[in-house]
């Protein structure tokens, strides 16, 4: 007989140091999910993204064995390591606190484009400079 899918979840862990500690106890614990295992599991497969946050996807399933999806990193914070800067404006439309160029912006989208909606990299580099310019950082050719 097949799992039975019993529950997914969605949270954001830093890339190699996710701890049993929220957001990730508090998420999996009421659901019966080994918790040390997951961390450890979790930490084994983004240790190339060591502090990097991380959205991952856990089905959990009725006799309590889950799996994870690893997703791509939010644009947001791709966009605030290329451009060096810690956080985004306040009011983006006068405040601006970086810039990127329009080559970075185009890296960005290929590492976001299975997780967008979009087909091609061209739309995907749209999304990406939307996000940018909503942080107050300026994309330039």
């Amino acid at each position: 007989m097949a799992k039975q899918v019993t529950k997914v979840i969605k949270v954001q862990v830093k890339g190699g140091q996710a701890t049993p500690a929220p957001p990730v106890g508090t998420a999996l614990g009421p659901h019966g999910v080994n918790i040390g295992q997951f961390v450890q599991q979790f930490n084994e497969r983004t240790k190339d993204m060591v502090g990097m946050t991380v959205p991952v996807v856990i089905t959990v399933y009725n006799d309590r064995s889950f799996d994870f999806i690893l997703k791509s990193p939010p644009a947001a914070v791709l966009i605030k390591q290329a451009a060096q800067i810690a956080k985004g404006s306040g009011n983006p439309r006068t405040t601006k606190v970086g810039t990127i160029s329009m080559s970075k912006v185009q890296e960005i989208a290929k590492i976001k484009l299975n997780d967008l909606n979009v087909v091609d990299i061209a739309a995907a580099s749209r999304m990406v400079a939307g996000t940018a310019r909503s942080m107050g950082v300026d994309v330039v050719d």
